[in-house]
């Protein structure tokens, strides 16, 4: 599959998967008289957003280069990112203030049935298949805003539990059982929101790629032809794409043309290498040594 077929299949699973499942939630939330449910299945619904901005950022974010864009639309995918930490972030805390309220008052005396089990069960495995889904195909694009949005995959399978749990709970003589989960997963909820904003803020703020990945990309560098020794390595992301500098020590005793050419071997090599940098400049240094009378320092 090419990209634009995987970004419309992945939004679509997204939004539909979405919308089907806000249906069975409302459904066994009612029948099975969970307010829990039902409301897992609003929940259900407002998550069609999360799954369209994901989409606009990823679309958005794949615009190529223009004349007021030089450098691309890549931060566009941030944005979508950050969009969707701060959705997270929302979701845990209403799940987390709504049980201790629940708590605090002494909880429901409704007491459901099996539908509202059967109904969480479903959105629970449905949920995590929808989360490794878009996960793999977050992971092919190397797309942030579907990573983010799997993981909001993955806390609405959590809050699911919950309303399993409490449902279960209930039934068997402990509705307090239901709050108390709402909180322990509002706390797992807070942690991926967490994650997912530290990941978003550091693709908009310049940083570099890491001292592992630095390392490889030095590494393979280093063991280009014509290359003696690299210098400098300088990387920062820009979006879901990494920007290099790099400095090469060559032959001194090469002809400028000939230092140019080595210069343009492993620009070539590394962008075909690692299809995530989307540019690297490199200079080229003679390498240490003497030619005639002119002495190159280290």
């Amino acid at each position: 599959m090419n990209e634009e077929t995987i970004i419309r299949r992945v939004s679509a699973v997204g939004v539909g998967g979405n919308i089907l499942l806000s249906a069975i939630k409302l459904w066994a939330g009612v029948v099975g008289r969970s307010a829990a449910l039902v409301s897992d299945a609003v929940h259900s619904l407002s998550d069609v957003l999360a799954s369209l901005t994901a989409w606009l950022g990823v679309r958005l974010g794949r615009r190529p280069a223009d004349e007021g864009h030089p450098y691309g639309h890549e931060r566009f995918e941030c944005l979508a990112s950050l969009a969707l930490g701060l959705l997270l972030t929302l979701t845990a805390l209403g799940i987390g203030l709504g049980g201790v309220k629940t708590l605090l008052t002494g909880g429901s005396s409704a007491s459901p049935g099996t539908a509202a089990l059967w109904g969480a069960a479903v959105s629970i495995a449905v949920k995590e298949a929808m989360f490794r889904y878009v996960r793999h195909y977050a992971g092919v694009l190397g797309s942030s805003a579907f990573l983010a949005d799997a993981w909001h995959h993955r806390s609405d399978a959590l809050s699911s539990v919950g309303s399993l749990l409490g449902a279960a709970g209930a039934m068997a003589g402990y509705p307090a059982l239901d709050s108390a989960a709402c909180v322990v997963i509002c706390l797992f909820i807070l942690r991926l929101a967490r994650d997912v904003l530290r990941d978003a803020l550091s693709r908009l703020l310049d940083s570099s790629c890491g001292a592992e990945k630095e390392q490889e990309l030095s590494d393979f560098i280093e063991a280009q032809e014509g290359v003696i020794a690299l210098d400098l390595l300088r990387s920062r992301r820009f979006g879901d794409r990494l920007y290099l500098d790099a400095e090469i020590a060559v032959d001194a005793e090469q002809s400028l043309a000939e230092a140019h050419c080595v210069a343009e071997a492993v620009h070539d090599a590394v962008e075909r290498r690692f299809p995530e940098v989307k540019h690297i400049m490199i200079h080229e240094n003679p390498a240490a040594g003497t030619v005639g009378s002119r002495a190159f320092p280290p």
